[in-house]
Formats: C-alpha cells, sequence, structure tokens
C-alpha cells in the first residue's frame, strides 16, 4: 500500500489554493497600478497644459502669441526619461509652435480630451486643453497640446506590482510555516489514538477512550466497532473449541475403548459387538460435529445484514419430505400443517437446519406409533412454526434447566442428558442460536395433548 502524507498534502493544497488566489491578486493589482499611473501622468499633463495656456496672449495685431515657459515642461520630467511633445493651435487648426506632426485629441470648449497613442515609434498619452483668449469684442479659441512617452507611467505599475509580489510572497510564507505548524498540532490526536491502540496487548479489545476531536469521533466508532465484532468472532471461535472438545471427548473415548474390545477379542460375537457400539460412537461424534458446524456458521453470521425474505411454509415442507421416510422406520407419523406461503426475513439454509433439528428431536424421543406435527401459523403480526410431538414430553425440571442463551456473550452450550443418546441438548441449543440470528425465540412447552412437547418460535412477517 503506497503512503503519503497528510500533512504535505494538506500543505501542498493549502499552498496551491493561496497561489491561485494570490495570481488573481496580482492581476488586479496591476489593473489597478495602469489605472493609478495614469491618473498621475494625467493631472501631469493636464497642469502643464494649463501652465502653456496661462502664456497664451493677444500680439499688437490681435493676433495670438506664445511664450513657453520652461517650468512647463519641466514637469513632465521623470527619472524614466520620458520624452515630452506639445503643440499650441490658433482658431481654425491655425499652427502656433511645437511639434505640428502632433495629433491634436478632441476636446470640447473650456475642457480636456486625453488619448494613447504613437508619435513616430514612440507609444504617448497625449492631453489637449481648449481656451479662449478674450480682445473685448471676441473671444479667440485656441488649444494647447502636451504628450509624453508612456516609460514613467509603466515603471510606476511595474514598482507596485513588484512591491505587491514580494509581499504576497512573504504572506505565502508565513502561510506555509502557520499551516506546517497548525496541522502538526491538529494532527497529534491521531499520533496518540496511534500510540494508545499500539500499547495494547493483542487480546485487549475494550473500548477506545482516548481524548479525540469530533472530527476523528468517527474513526474511533468504527474502530470500536470493529473491536466489538473480532471481541464476538473470538469468543465464538473459544465457544468452538471448548463445546468441540467436550462433546467429542465422550464419543471417541468410547470409540477407543471398543477398538482396544475389539483387538483383545476371540469371540466373534465380541467384537462384532464392540464394532457396532464404535460405529454408534462414530455416529455420535459426526451428529454432533455437524452442529458445531451450524453453530459456527451461525456465529459468523452473528450481526450480518444476510437475513432475506423466504418462504417459511416451503422450506417446512421441504424439510418433512425429507424426513419422512426415516420417521416411517420408526413407525412415527410425521406430517405438516399451515397455509400456502409465509414469508420471513432468515437464511434458508440456517432456517432449513434449525427445523431439521426441532424434526428430528421428536422424531428420536417421541417413541414408537407417536405423531410429531410440524405446523407454520400466519397471523396479522407475526407467524410461528410450531413442531409438536405427542411423546413422552420432559420433566418440568428438564425444561427449567434449558435456559435461553444471548448472542454475542461467551457462554457454554446447555448439554442435557434427554435420552440415551445424548446430544438432543445440542441440538436445541443450534435451533436457540438459529432462531435468535432471526429475531425470533423457541420456546419449549407441554403439547396441547398434555403429552408431548412443542417447540415454537415467533417471526416477525415480512411484507411480499
Amino acid at each position: 500500500m503506497r503512503l503519503y502524507s497528510l500533512r504535505r498534502r494538506l500543505l501542498l493544497w493549502l499552498l496551491l489554493a493561496t497561489l491561485a488566489l494570490g495570481l488573481i491578486a496580482l492581476m488586479d493589482t496591476w489593473r489597478e497600478a495602469l489605472r493609478t499611473a495614469q491618473s498621475v501622468s494625467d493631472r501631469v499633463l493636464v497642469g502643464s497644459a494649463l501652465a502653456i495656456a496661462e502664456r497664451v496672449t493677444l500680439d499688437e495685431a490681435g493676433g495670438l502669441e506664445v511664450d513657453i515657459p520652461f517650468s512647463s515642461l519641466e514637469m513632465l520630467t521623470s527619472t524614466a526619461q520620458d520624452k515630452v511633445f506639445y503643440r499650441v493651435d490658433g482658431p481654425v487648426g491655425h499652427f502656433l509652435t511645437g511639434y505640428k506632426d502632433l495629433v491634436v485629441v478632441e476636446a470640447p470648449v473650456g475642457g480636456v480630451g486625453f488619448a494613447d497613442g504613437f508619435y513616430g515609434d514612440v507609444g504617448i498619452r497625449s492631453a489637449t486643453l481648449m481656451r479662449e483668449v478674450s480682445t473685448g469684442a471676441a473671444s479667440i479659441p485656441f488649444s494647447v497640446t502636451v504628450a509624453e512617452s508612456t516609460l514613467a507611467r509603466s515603471a510606476l505599475a511595474q514598482a507596485i506590482l513588484v512591491r505587491s509580489a514580494l509581499r504576497l510572497a512573504v504572506l505565502m510564507l508565513g502561510v506555509a510555516i502557520l499551516v506546517w505548524v497548525a496541522v502538526t498540532v491538529a494532527l497529534r490526536p491521531l499520533t496518540r489514538l496511534g500510540d494508545a491502540i499500539a500499547e495494547r496487548s493483542p487480546g485487549d479489545l475494550r473500548p477506545i477512550t482516548a481524548n479525540t476531536p469530533e472530527e476523528v469521533e468517527p474513526l474511533v466508532v468504527a474502530i470500536n466497532l470493529f473491536m466489538d465484532r473480532l471481541q464476538t468472532a473470538l469468543d465464538a471461535l473459544r465457544n468452538f473449541t471448548g463445546n468441540a472438545s467436550h462433546q467429542l471427548r465422550t464419543p471417541l473415548a468410547v470409540v477407543r475403548t471398543q477398538l482396544a474390545l475389539i483387538d483383545r477379542s476371540i469371540v466373534p460375537d465380541e467384537a462384532a459387538a464392540a464394532s457396532g457400539k464404535a460405529t454408534s460412537a462414530l455416529e455420535r461424534a459426526e451428529r454432533v460435529l455437524s452442529h458445531l458446524l451450524v453453530l459456527a456458521r451461525v456465529d459468523a453470521s452473528a450481526g450480518a445484514a444476510t437475513l432475506a425474505p423466504v418462504d417459511l411454509v416451503g422450506i417446512a415442507k421441504e424439510v418433512v419430505s425429507e424426513l419422512v421416510p426415516g420417521a416411517l422406520s420408526q413407525g412415527i407419523d410425521l406430517g405438516f400443517e399451515g397455509p400456502d406461503t409465509a414469508r420471513v426475513a432468515a437464511d434458508p439454509i440456517l432456517l432449513a437446519e434449525l427445523l431439521r433439528n426441532l424434526v428430528s428431536n421428536a422424531i428420536t424421543y417421541a417413541g414408537r406409533d407417536a405423531v410429531v406435527t410440524v405446523r407454520v401459523q400466519a397471523m396479522p403480526d407475526r407467524i410461528i412454526l410450531e413442531v409438536e410431538d405427542n411423546g413422552p414430553g420432559l420433566s418440568q425440571d428438564l425444561m427449567a434447566a434449558f435456559v435461553q442463551s444471548r448472542r454475542g456473550v461467551s457462554r457454554p452450550l446447555p448439554h442435557l442428558d434427554f435420552g440415551p443418546v445424548n446430544g438432543m441438548g445440542l441440538g436445541l441449543a443450534v435451533a436457540v442460536e438459529i432462531s435468535e440470528l432471526f429475531g425470533g425465540r423457541l420456546h419449549l412447552t407441554k403439547a396441547r395433548s398434555e403429552t408431548g412437547l412443542l417447540a415454537s418460535i415467533a417471526f416477525a412477517p415480512v411484507d411480499i
């Protein structure tokens, strides 16, 4: 798995965002700098034109004359070595003095006009001022045009931009340092969380109670849920190994004893009897192992959202059909009663195993000529599965000894000796586990005939 640094990633994204915002700010600063430089240049041009216009007078013949003051052009000089151009025109385009090929900007009488252009190959900014000189009887209009190259204006805009860029660079460096420190401090709870988990022993699956910010709380909750599921799985593994050891020890000891008797026996009948007992013990061990494997599957399914709508009636009919031959061989009448369909939320394989265990127990312990009935009752608020027999049933002491288990808690399975073949308790334990997985509850009561046993489980109905 490729690792990456959350600190560096956050720093990179924040710096990229700051850089993007900085570039936008620089573009806006450049435009504002150009406007500022142009505004300053325009005021200087107008001041220079006004200084020249004040020196336009009437000569003795009533014509216009102008004495260009040195100060009017001196104000346009700058460290950027700008070039300065000017011209003065009388009425009807009568040229008085200056650069005759300098373009005159259109301007209203008494007002000022500005324009950008070129004088030769030099970029210039021009201002034309329109004024009048009064002769007493009439007014003579004239115009003063002043222009300068744009070197100073560009230099001013560049200076503003460079200073802004330097400020932004310092700001970005400060932001990078602050972000690095802030991210380091903000990530300390994750480091403490990792240290708290690393310091635990492998078997310590207690919930984590470290002091963490609310942004980290979902991670802590997820870790605690995972630890809870892991604890449940370990409990199930311990239960499986403990139950396997307890349940398989007796039949395997019987097999070992009978095999030893076969080795020492010299009479064929004794050897055959020992062989039969060994075979019976192996069959019992096989049944026990089957039950334990089912319990292991139930534990593995606990808490998993694997339940789906299934037809309880269809599964019940299938299990009854499967067990009818064995029931007939023992002289037992096995039948089914119920509606055409009834849907519940369950795992079809485990539901069939649940019903198979209940019916097998009834067949085994009801006795010959007994009647075993599998019944499904569909009610508006629940669906009830029943397995009823008219055999000898159970005593009150045995039914009281069978205590319901709880899921997710380490517990020994009930081992009750219900008959000549120990193991009915394990089969009922399997039924309890599966019914609780499906949200049901196994109840053992006297049969309606008062002589047998009734096992019932209520399920919540599922809409089609």
